[in-house]
């Protein structure tokens, strides 16, 4: 068996690509030469086995009234049972969860997290072996933002995400790391570029096989 890496996250695990001219297809999405689990499994070489389960718009634990499906908690326990045998789970969540219809703060955000991971610890989809997590803090949504339908503040809490997170995965003992410096576009400041999507795949590829 290959060493299986499952990916968690939202629109920028799935690839989400909001400026067609910095994508090669010119298309909604980076391809497979583009996005950073694809150049993660690229690194790491054919021992590795990287799985991507991006959605885009996926919270941690906020139901969305407007969309369905939408919190990772809901459906983790299947994502992870699907994929088993996990050795390591990479999240990267919390860029959604400062949509002012969710009412979260950033502290409220890491606690949504923090209950994701309980969650994914007690799922039986590692094997022999203890679960092995790493939490990746999205870059912070750039000061240009602004869109009606997230509504106010996401810049703000935003801001204040990575370092709760990193509070709570100090306190769970995982894994993290935060992705301020990989590069988010001047469209619709949440979204990783494509340079953006290579830095991460750089530093996770650093990253990654000493955790295994």
């Amino acid at each position: 068996m290959k060493t299986h890496i499952l990916c968690l996250g939202d629109s920028n695990t799935h690839g989400y690509c909001a400026d067609p001219n910095d994508c090669a297809d010119h298309g909604i999405r980076f391809n497979e030469e583009e996005r950073w689990t694809c150049r993660l499994q690229k690194a790491l070489g054919d021992e590795y086995l990287v799985t991507e389960e991006g959605l885009s718009g996926r919270t941690t634990v906020f139901v969305d009234p407007i969309h369905e499906s939408m919190d990772a908690l809901s459906v983790i326990y299947a994502l992870l049972k699907s994929h088993e045998v996990i050795d390591l789970l990479i999240i990267m969540l919390g860029t959604n969860d400062v949509k002012e219809r969710f009412g979260a703060n950033a502290a409220c955000i890491a606690a949504g997290m923090e209950r994701l991971i309980l969650k994914a610890k007690s799922v039986d989809c590692w094997g022999t072996k203890q679960p092995n997590i790493l939490v990746v803090a999205p870059p912070p949504i750039g000061a240009g933002f602004h869109d009606a339908v997230m509504g106010n503040g996401c810049v703000e809490k935003s801001a204040g995400v990575a370092g709760q997170l990193r509070i709570i995965c100090e306190r769970q003992g995982v894994h993290f790391l935060d992705a301020k410096d990989c590069e988010f576009n001047k469209v619709d400041f949440m979204h990783l570029t494509r340079k953006g999507h290579a830095q991460l795949a750089e530093l996770l590829a650093k990253e990654v096989p000493g955790l295994i």
